[in-house]
């Protein structure tokens, strides 16, 4: 008897022509979300309610302030103080991104490119403007002053800017392989948490001995990158054990096309167009950025605020895997049902830890 042959793999149905267009239109939409979440923030940075401080007699500091809002309307939100060390303790207390010197006739402008170089860059560019405002058109140049400087081995915070990404991919690929890898809550936020600790620990010792893009305390800068490492995998985490796999997308896309390009790691939070500045403080990469740059270059100052984004976020992540794992315990209860003697067979109690 004849035996017919298997079919080659490429005698099979081919897809219908439905299902190429589903998947290049499908394609395209990926491309244009991924486009606009990282490109719209980027060209649409401006300056805007930018804190700065103007320093000096109230018959000095008015004519400056002045010309500050003809020349960017909306661009600063101008505090003034009465003197120099004044304007100084805003800044090193990151209540502000630099100040205008008014008190000694000639305008100086003082930056801290620490807190943001994109901003110090905006006030350096103003000087120029002032000087010419001051003196006529005669062209005399004001004086640039940096109070805290980004590290020599770094003058323009490219590390620090970059570093954003690999903090929020280093939380969402803890979170997928724990979650892929790791069978029981309790391990898997163990190992989130350990894995915050180790990476926190070599990401700071790259970026600080190596790049030379950190100043500070070494463990400061460690804890500030373990405690934005762990609020996000953790948070991930805690959406995968209670919505599974859809958690977990909807954990990637808010950290990675949401809290990323928000973060202001690049220019600084009141760069960002609108509303999105704010939102982006309130997500881990943006609250870890900002905490980071204090613990690197402020002594802290300033690090209450994104350190407590980054506890709330990383208490939700616990709160949602405890979550997760009751549910998943009682519906496997309920699934099973009691055994004859009222006890729960083991096979359903296995089932019912399967996610502690």
């Amino acid at each position: 008897m004849a035996v017919q042959a298997p079919l080659a793999a490429n005698t099979l149905p081919s897809s219908p022509w439905r299902a190429v267009a589903g998947t290049v239109v499908l394609l395209t939409a990926i491309v244009s979300v991924l486009l606009t979440a990282f490109a719209w923030p980027s060209v649409r940075s401006s300056v805007h309610d930018v804190p700065i401080a103007v320093a000096g007699p109230a018959a000095a500091v008015e004519p400056v302030s002045t010309a500050l809002r003809q020349r960017l309307p909306d661009g600063f939100e101008i505090t003034e103080v009465a003197d120099t060390a004044a304007a100084e303790r805003l800044m090193r207390d990151r209540e502000v991104y630099g100040a205008i010197d008014a008190s000694s006739g000639t305008p100086q402008v003082i930056i801290a490119s620490a807190a943001s170089a994109a901003v110090a860059q905006t006030l350096q560019s103003l000087a120029t403007a002032l000087s010419q405002a001051q003196t006529q058109g005669t062209g005399t140049a004001v004086a640039v002053r940096d109070l805290v400087a980004l590290p020599a081995d770094d003058p323009r915070g490219a590390g620090l800017a970059a570093g954003a990404l690999p903090l929020v991919m280093g939380g969402l690929l803890a979170a997928l392989l724990l979650a892929r890898l790791v069978r029981g809550t309790a391990r898997r936020v163990t190992g989130a948490l350990a894995f915050a600790i180790t990476g926190g620990l070599t990401v700071a010792a790259i970026l600080q001995f190596w790049l030379g893009s950190l100043n500070g305390d070494y463990w400061a800068n460690s804890g500030a990158i373990a405690l934005t490492i762990a609020a996000t995998s953790l948070s991930i985490l805690g959406l995968e054990s209670l919505l599974g796999s859809v958690g977990l997308g909807l954990g990637a896309v808010t950290m990675m096309l949401i809290g990323n390009p928000l973060s202001g790691a690049a220019t600084a939070p009141e760069m960002l167009p609108g509303w999105s500045g704010t939102l982006g403080q309130l997500l881990p990469p943006g609250a870890g950025g900002q905490l980071l740059r204090s613990t690197a270059f402020f002594e802290g100052h300033g690090a209450t605020r994104p350190a407590a984004v980054l506890l709330i976020w990383l208490t939700l992540g616990l709160l949602l895997c405890l979550a997760g794992t009751l549910r998943a315990r009682r519906t496997a209860t309920v699934t099973a049902g009691p055994s004859e003697d009222g006890r729960i067979t083991g096979l359903a109690y296995a089932s019912a830890t399967r996610s502690s």
